[in-house]
């Protein structure tokens, strides 16, 4: 289940909102320019579906989201807890970074916490199965998908060079509570 949890920037201890309500979760992440929608599952698709079934499942919200960012390359990305380079993996997003286009993403299956700071405040958002969630380029966030990562995700690019992920070398991301230790 989708979770937002905000917090002062400077106070990881502190909440200021802590809430699984959808709407709730999308007029927060609006206020901050971000997207956040809950989609209907298409059916059940089968553990590890190829990846022409998973884009023909969500061929219409895929065509939609094109759309409105113009956003030109739509791949899948899948990590299992069996990936001899979930390690790796793991530690290429989990410093605070930025990029240069929209990171889009919609969960089909598992979940993974992006968390954004933005304004003085972090919001650190666990998207699950059914999530898209659309952070605007140039916001500084991070992503965790945890130890055991298992999700597939459809992603959306206007040119995969706008990608590349930017690190600003702040620590912030070590402050905060890790995958295991806010869905423990």
């Amino acid at each position: 289940m989708s979770r937002l949890t905000i917090f002062p920037d400077d106070k990881p201890d502190t909440l200021e909102l802590d809430t699984e309500d959808g709407a709730v979760i999308a007029q927060e992440m609006k206020k901050i320019g971000v997207t956040f929608e809950r989609w209907k599952p298409q059916g059940v698709l089968p553990k590890g579906a190829d990846d022409k079934a998973v884009m023909d499942a969500y061929a219409d919200d895929i065509e939609r989201i094109k759309k409105i960012g113009d956003y030109n390359t739509v791949d899948v990305v899948r990590l299992s807890p069996d990936n001899p380079k979930k390690t790796e993996a793991r530690n290429k997003f989990i410093n605070e970074h930025t990029h240069d286009e929209d990171e889009v993403r919609f969960f089909v299956e598992g979940q993974g916490i992006f968390y954004l700071r933005t304004g003085g405040k972090l919001y650190m958002t666990l998207c699950a199965r059914g999530d898209l969630i659309s952070v605007p380029a140039g916001i500084k966030h991070w992503f965790d998908m945890g130890p055991e990562p298992d999700f597939t995700c459809i992603r959306f690019f206007q040119t995969p060079e706008g990608w590349v992920a930017e690190f600003t070398g702040d620590d912030i991301s070590q402050k905060f509570p890790t995958y295991e230790k806010h869905v423990a």
